[in-house]
């Protein structure tokens, strides 16, 4: 049983197919899904879903594209919304500097809140992060270190070597998309050549970034699978060791989904 531990089930392009998307995901291993909070203000759409479907979890947070639009919500709101019993993590939240949707000083704020959220909670953290590795990292740092450790994962892991290994450092998980399936993305293989296999997961971030060889089609849930081969291959491992691998990673990680 994979477990595909990022997607955005709430999306329009899942919206008159749902059902067939997680039957195919079913058909295809797939044994659970977290469907993915972008705003806050549309929790209850989220959370509808994984209510829906006994094997969908869900999170709560602001994607750093829309951090200036829900700077009034307080960690402490963020952590209330959280104690729903299908509400898995926090997120995904982070800071984007490649499209600069929000304020940079806004993006920072709402990754402290959700920080914050995190601890309170005990639920992990999913970090989006684009071309701003150092932030990241200083972020990551002054949290832990003023306030002691959270559990966090960095979500569709794109970047650099340095902050794989100085998230790892600090405890973090690294979850892999199917940007590792790219022909590009050697220097990502090369990276998590040397990330521990209990630190690995796999996800799709769909509806984006399908895998190959479905690149440039929409994304859903049931690719995870080819994302999985190929980290089994970066890693020289089975499929079946690499699935049961991940899964066990996401449940330690995702300590309030039940299997």
């Amino acid at each position: 049983m994979l477990v595909d531990s990022h997607c955005h089930l709430d999306f329009p392009d899942f919206k008159e197919e749902l059902d067939d998307v997680v039957r195919r995901a079913e058909l295809a291993g797939v044994g659970h899904m977290v469907t993915i909070c972008t705003r806050i203000k549309k929790f209850d759409e989220v959370k509808a879903i994984a209510e829906r479907y006994d094997n969908v979890f869900c999170s709560v947070g602001t994607h750093p594209h829309n951090a200036d639009e829900e700077l009034d919500y307080s960690a402490e709101d963020i952590a209330k919304l959280a104690d729903h019993p299908k509400c898995v993590a926090i997120g995904e939240v982070g800071l984007d500097y490649f499209y600069d949707n929000a304020p940079r000083e806004a993006q920072a704020e709402g990754f402290r809140r959700h920080i914050k959220a995190a601890r309170m909670t005990g639920l992990p953290l999913s970090i989006h992060t684009r071309d701003a590795e150092d932030d990241t990292i200083a972020i990551l740092k002054e949290g832990m270190e003023e306030e002691g450790a959270f559990p966090a994962l960095l979500h569709c892991y794109s970047s650099n070597r340095e902050l794989a290994m100085r998230s790892l450092e600090m405890g973090l998980y690294v979850s892999l998309s199917g940007i590792l399936t790219f022909k590009r993305s050697q220097e990502i293989r090369d990276t998590i050549k040397d990330v521990p296999l209990d630190r690995l997961l796999v996800e799709t971030d769909a509806p984006y970034l399908a895998p190959m060889p479905y690149r440039g089609k929409r994304n859903e849930p049931s690719y995870v699978v080819n994302t999985a081969q190929v980290l089994a291959d970066v890693k020289g491992v089975s499929l079946e060791e690499i699935t049961k691998i991940t899964t066990d990673n996401f449940f330690r990680l995702f300590s309030k989904a039940t299997r």
